[in-house]
């Protein structure tokens, strides 16, 4: 296939953008700089500009545009960046793809689109929306592949976990703190911690890219949730360290503001249902494998 990919520089770009090509596919990068490499092309969203050679021939574009939620604290102006970095890439992507007739658009998502105030109860791809600004922006975002899907394109909506991978990600922020022995739990520890491994993120891209049953929300997470707590144990085994402390709420709403209610001490227990009614295996179905060969020295890191 020809795939076309929107944010191709970070982890999961990177990461696919390797993979795909080692499945002997063509892939065509969207950037927004001046184009430095034969197969780059340039785009700025903003002024909805796209260079259509980009997607001349395409089978597929991903979509991964949109900048981290916890990059800093949220004020009113933060917020406003988090939308127009999702929200408009997607708009003007979908809208080309559309126009160009390109069959698939993999879009990727949040697993907060289902909110925060979820408790115990499974949540799988036919559950609604829930409330918030994370929920609210998760919602829009994939709104905003609207006119893929008007136009007959086979849209997926990933609704991805947190990642874990050797470096960056989640576990670049968490390794070192641990690694000094200063790891805990938040809050009450009860929330879930919905997470996927890179290589299964990476994976699930590549399923439902060549699976035409694949359409709509698919949870791009691992199959056995686990909460907070329990995934700081997990780390801390893994990492041969202690985890004596305890992170209190009000610690953690003073240090990230709203962030802290939104992504930190509230979770979904989400369920990868769509993925795995679709036949994909996971390559870490759970925490425990994940995090064995993600710090195994022999191991790829993926």
């Amino acid at each position: 296939m020809k795939v076309v990919v929107a944010g191709s520089s970070g982890l999961i770009g990177t990461a696919l953008v390797a993979a795909l090509r080692r499945d002997g596919h063509e892939v065509a990068r969207l950037v927004r700089r001046q184009p430095a490499a034969p197969d780059e092309f340039a785009w700025d969203p903003a002024r909805a500009e796209l260079d259509q050679r980009a997607l001349r021939g395409a089978d597929a574009a991903v979509n991964l545009c949109g900048r981290n939620t916890h990059a800093q604290r949220w004020t009113g102006r933060f917020k406003q960046e988090l939308r127009d970095s999702r929200i408009t890439p997607t708009d003007v992507l979908a809208g080309a793809v559309a126009a160009a007739g390109v069959p698939v658009l993999v879009n990727a998502g949040g697993v907060h689109v289902y909110g925060g105030a979820t408790g115990d109860r499974v949540i799988d791809e036919t559950a609604r929306p829930g409330s918030g600004f994370l929920a609210t922006l998760c919602r829009d975002w994939e709104a905003a592949t609207a006119p893929a899907a008007d136009a007959g394109v086979r849209t997926v909506l990933l609704r991805g976990g947190l990642v874990l991978a050797r470096t960056g990600g989640l576990l670049g922020v968490l390794r070192p703190l641990f690694g000094l022995g200063i790891g805990g739990r938040f809050g009450d520890g009860r929330q879930y911690t919905p997470w996927i491994s890179l290589a299964d993120e990476v994976g699930a891209i590549r399923h439902v890219l060549a699976d035409s049953r694949v359409a709509g929300p698919v949870n791009a997470v691992g199959p056995a949730p686990v909460t907070n707590a329990e995934f700081t144990r997990a780390l801390g085994r893994a990492l041969r360290r202690p985890t004596p402390l305890v992170v209190p709420s009000f610690v953690l709403r003073a240090a990230v503001g709203e962030f802290a209610d939104e992504a930190v001490l509230r979770g979904p227990r989400a369920i990868p249902t769509v993925l795995e009614e679709s036949d994909y295996v996971f390559r870490h179905p759970t925490l425990g494998t994940a995090l064995t060969d993600l710090f195994d020295p022999a191991g790829d890191g993926a």
